[in-house]
């Protein structure tokens, strides 16, 4: 485990990364980062705009904000992109400036909490249901590895979640 107080959220897009990082930061009186956020006021622009620019130049940018976000001194909570995982010096920062927690839900549960999805890049244009299944198998891989636990969010509150993450960070924490 990384000595490294921070509390870092990986998982798909539509998992609760950023609903329940942003009550854990409240709960832990911790300052909230999310690295799209980040990535949006860097470069005062949209996801969905970067992404027309080439998902790899977007990753690049997605390194960099992942990186300013695991630099940050005080204890932060992080809420990563879906898609961090994918960029093996993301992972490498994301595994060893923290403890990760994987937010997990069935593409349906995804699906379903994103609706409207003309701000997904990913997902526009296609079956939402088929690319966040497809997805899940290309990155449960990556998100086991990278993650110190996992936490199924299907059916749970963002409460109910955000109280389950910190309850397993506190743990992995003693």
């Amino acid at each position: 485990m990384s000595s490294s107080p921070h509390l870092i959220l990986i998982g798909l897009m539509g998992s609760g990364k950023s609903s329940v990082g942003a009550l854990c930061a409240r709960q832990l009186k911790r300052v909230f980062i999310d690295t799209d956020e980040t990535i949006v006021t860097n470069t005062k622009t949209s996801i969905s705009e970067l992404f027309d620019s080439g998902e790899e130049s977007f990753r690049e940018l997605e390194r960099d904000a992942v990186a300013q976000a695991c630099a940050t001194i005080t204890p932060a909570v992080i809420a990563c992109g879906g898609g961090a995982v994918v960029d093996p010096m993301s992972r490498d920062l994301i595994q060893s400036s923290g403890t990760v927690a994987w937010l997990q839900a069935d593409p349906e549960e995804l699906e379903r909490r994103i609706g409207d999805t003309t701000a997904r890049p990913l997902l526009a244009g296609a079956d939402p249901k088929q690319v966040l299944a497809k997805l899940a198998l290309e990155r449960d891989g990556l998100y086991e590895k990278a993650a110190n636990f996992r936490v199924d969010t299907h059916g749970l509150t963002v409460t109910e979640v955000a109280d389950a993450v910190i309850q397993e960070y506190t743990q992995c924490r003693a």
